[in-house]
């Protein structure tokens, strides 16, 4: 890779103000809220789906999991590859366009099958929308401040559960399943326009006052550099767990609480988990990677001594949430582990970049995405359904909190693997390409 420094800066036509900068990072955060109304929203819907398509929980598993995932992961190397070969910001727009389209054409479905295909098409869209974000992020911000922009970026997550949560919950008891999937998904278009026309696209190594000559690596150098770093196996690993649980319990826990306590409509339970994503999700989303950069400026270990810790205090909080009767005081309680178990992505995010070339940050992201996907994503929700299933001759109408309750456990073993990443961690980020 051939990258070197510039003298006097960026060129003048080059530069981006911190205005700038900052309107960016705005703007691709929005898109990420679109992103996870687009693909959290069957969460708080698939009771009623569940009822008018006559479905198994093992079905609504596939539907908000595996299926999902599979595409998403493997068209999202390919999109990842291109993002570090060509224009970053052109590929974030069509990728919302498309998600947000496919989203839209879910309210046509008229059994599991048509459901099956529009979220397929939904995950192959937001297959381009993170690692292509991710690359601009970091070259718009220098590594001492990496964790906190990421994390600022990551926020999308909670803030489109929450929204996902409360408008999917408030329209389906209005007017039902179906609308909600127009109502997510046709803003989404013209959140494509405004990426498209107004921002640019950063130059390559602008935070570290790089100029990069060079093409993009080929996806097999940037897998060997990665795959032969002790430190990002186990920190790919240890994502990829947090996800398996953090993924099966966002996708359960309002059809936990409709059950459990047999509640009326989505409405409530919508509100409630949305407003505690949104503020306690979103607050250690955030924390976790400004602690992390604060922290980490004297020992680079503390990028992975913060999610490793943060993901093991989840634990306790949470099984006691799915072990209680009292609906109230669960949703209280819930608030702490929202908090932790949220800030362990800027962290991660920002170590894998460290340890790659500037050419590779996409394609990096993208790789760590499909680990932490295909175990997360593919596996969390949809285990957590045939758990449920399985459960149903022992535990009857409980089925579903006893397979909440095994899927907490996992992130002890998330836990640890940050703790295994962290003895190399410094060693890997000295010898990371030029």
């Amino acid at each position: 890779m051939n990258e070197t420094s510039q003298p006097g800066g960026q060129l003048a036509e080059e530069r981006f103000s911190e205005k700038e900068k900052y309107y960016t990072l705005v703007v691709l955060t929005f898109v990420y809220i679109f992103n996870f109304v687009d693909r959290q929203v069957l969460s708080i819907l698939q009771e009623g789906i569940k009822a008018d398509l006559g479905l198994s929980d093992t079905q609504l598993g596939l539907l908000s999991g595996l299926s999902f995932a599979l595409f998403y992961v493997s068209f999202g190397i390919p999109i990842a590859r291109m993002a570090d070969k060509g224009v970053r910001r052109n590929i974030v727009a069509l990728a919302v366009g498309t998600w947000s389209f496919m989203t839209a054409m879910c309210g046509l479905a008229q059994n599991f099958w048509q459901l099956l295909g529009a979220r397929i098409g939904v995950g192959i869209g937001e297959a381009g929308g993170s690692p292509p974000a991710h690359s601009m992020i970091s070259d718009m911000f220098p590594p001492e401040k990496r964790a906190t922009a990421l994390a600022f970026y990551s926020t999308g997550i909670n803030f489109g559960v929450l929204l996902g949560f409360v408008i999917g919950g408030v329209v389906n008891d209005l007017y039902g399943w179906r609308l909600v999937f127009f109502i997510v998904g046709v803003p989404g278009i013209i959140m494509a326009l405004l990426v498209r026309f107004t921002l640019r696209e950063p130059p390559r190594g602008m935070s570290e006052n790089k100029m990069v000559k060079a093409e993009a690596p080929p996806f097999k150098e940037v897998f060997k550099i990665l795959r032969s770093r002790r430190s990002f196996r186990h920190m790919s690993i240890a994502a990829g767990l947090h996800a398996f649980v953090g993924y099966g319990v966002t996708t359960w826990i309002a059809s936990f609480l409709i059950r459990t306590y047999e509640l009326q409509g989505t409405s409530e339970v919508g509100i409630w988990l949305g407003l505690i994503s949104g503020t306690s999700g979103a607050a250690g989303t955030f924390y976790g990677g400004y602690l992390a950069d604060k922290l980490g400026k004297k020992d680079k270990r503390w990028y992975m001594w913060v999610s490793a810790w943060a993901t093991i205090i989840s634990v306790p909080f949470l099984l006691v949430v799915f072990s209680l009767n009292n609906y109230y005081l669960a949703l209280s309680i819930y608030l702490v582990p929202a908090f932790f178990s949220s800030m362990y992505l800027g962290p991660t995010l920002a170590m894998t970049h460290g340890i790659v070339s500037l050419r590779m940050r996409a394609l990096a992201s993208a790789i760590l995405f499909f680990v932490l996907n295909l175990i997360g994503l593919g596996m969390g929700p949809f285990l957590t359904g045939v758990l449920s299933d399985l459960f149903i001759p022992r535990f009857g109408g409980e089925s579903l909190r006893y397979a909440l309750l095994c899927l907490v456990f996992v992130y002890l073993w998330s836990g640890v693997h940050y703790l295994i990443a962290a003895k190399t961690i410094r060693e890997d980020l000295e010898n990371a390409p030029a």
